[in-house]
């Protein structure tokens, strides 16, 4: 994984194609110079679709090539703060081996900057051909339900990033069913950033990690309801040094709606 998937706002120069994650309102009430806006809804939308998810390379091609990212000019994607709609972005754009990295802190973190500047009018990008260099690649590999229930045998440990509710089963989020997967465990994405909203230092990450027992040399795959946390949480592991690290970015609400796929709550064992 680049060092740069996670980048500080201090290092953010006019190397970087902004994108901005936050919701229409906030962006047009200022964003960063040059930044054009994710319709971070939309493409969460078109990934649950089965004519459109992350498998249709066509359709993300021109999805991405839209906000003007061609695949060799790397991209710097900040939200408002929570860390978890930049990641979702991330985690996309590097899935279609676009360079990429969420800026930490988000825009709170940005405009903290010295000599910070904003701007309020929107920007309409050209469109480009999405074009990644040939030796690119993700960082992060993307997993489906299908895969992820092959590796209910222990050789996949399951980082699941959701709250402890929801772990538990208490919290359903409008699935019909609650819990958890098998042998799944528990580090809610909130625990992997700094009272800030900046991600914790790698050791840190990595020692919480080793505590609940992810083990570095081993596979990986990240989950939460939805993707977003999911994508945080994948981030967190690779800059803690975890090398294997997968998402399985549509989560418990798709694992919840298949009845083949088994759920523990609390108190059914784990």
């Amino acid at each position: 994984m680049s060092q740069s998937a996670l980048l500080d706002p201090a290092a953010l120069d006019p190397s970087w194609l902004v994108l901005d994650a936050r919701s229409e309102r906030d962006y047009g009430q200022g964003h960063w110079p040059g930044a054009a806006r994710v319709p971070v809804s939309d493409w969460e939308t078109a990934a649950k679709q089965a004519n459109t998810d992350l498998s249709e390379d066509g359709h993300w091609r021109t999805l991405i090539g839209d906000l003007g990212v061609d695949g060799r000019r790397p991209v710097a994607v900040y939200d408002d703060g929570r860390m978890t709609e930049a990641a979702r972005v991330w985690f996309i754009l590097q899935h279609f081996r676009v360079p990429a990295a969420v800026l930490d802190g988000g825009w709170p973190a940005l405009t903290a900057q010295p000599g910070a500047q904003m701007d309020s009018m929107p920007v309409m990008p050209s469109p480009a051909a999405l074009d990644p260099a040939p030796a690119s690649h993700a960082s992060v590999g993307l997993v489906t339900r299908q895969e992820l229930r092959d590796r209910l045998d222990g050789s996949t440990q399951i980082f699941d990033a959701r709250t402890a509710a929801e772990f538990a089963g208490a919290d359903l989020r409008n699935n019909a069913r609650g819990g958890h997967l098998p042998g799944a465990r528990r580090v809610g994405h909130a625990d992997l950033l700094t009272a800030e909203g900046r991600m914790k230092p790698a050791g840190e990450l990595r020692a919480m990690l080793e505590r609940a027992g992810f083990r570095p040399g081993e596979r990986i795959v990240t989950h939460c309801d939805g993707g977003g946390r999911a994508a945080l949480a994948a981030l967190a592991a690779v800059q803690a040094g975890f090398t294997q690290v997968d998402a399985y970015y549509l989560s418990f609400s798709d694992w919840a709606k298949d009845e083949s796929c088994p759920v523990v709550r609390d108190g059914d064992g784990h």
